[in-house]
């Protein structure tokens, strides 16, 4: 397997592509537009370029497809006000995991998220979040994720 490592500012469209595999899976119909990709990527590739800014994508390249990317795992380090059991307040935020359809069933998604998970070690991050598909809900478990009560709300504004 080819060794998992940080997204690149120039890989941005790849990330998108494969942030794009990862919705179209929870899509009912399949395929969602794509023309806010061109919107995304300055913002995208800002955030890759920056490796202290609280955001990492890490990435295995794909084996039989140069210059493509076979999986994607992303993260964001958030401060909310500690409390007992994270007194500094750093929470993680897993999302846009994601395989290419052509390598899946490798290990890649779950190399990119455990990289993940040590980069939230290092940043002192002691709550890691995520939404999990039914599909994708054995990995997390099998790394240690547990179902949670959540009073989740939102708003669209």
């Amino acid at each position: 397997m080819s060794p998992v490592r940080r997204a690149l500012p120039e890989e941005a469209g790849e990330v998108l592509r494969l942030r794009q595999v990862m919705i179209d899976s929870m899509s009912a119909d399949g395929g969602g537009p794509t023309d806010w990709h061109a919107d995304s990527l300055p913002a995208l590739r800002d955030r890759l370029a920056d490796p202290g800014g609280g955001f990492a994508a890490f990435v295995v390249d794909h084996p039989d497809r140069p210059g493509a990317l076979a999986a994607l795992a992303c993260g964001t380090v958030e401060y909310r006000i500690g409390r007992a059991g994270n007194p500094q307040g750093r929470v993680g935020h897993v999302f846009s995991v994601a395989t290419d359809p052509g390598a899946r069933r490798r290990g890649y998604a779950r190399a990119c998220v455990e990289e993940l998970l040590e980069w939230f070690r290092a940043q002192g991050v002691r709550r890691v979040d995520l939404n999990a598909s039914a599909q994708a809900e054995p990995l997390y478990a099998s790394l240690g994720f547990v179902r949670k009560p959540d009073p989740s709300m939102r708003l669209k504004l």
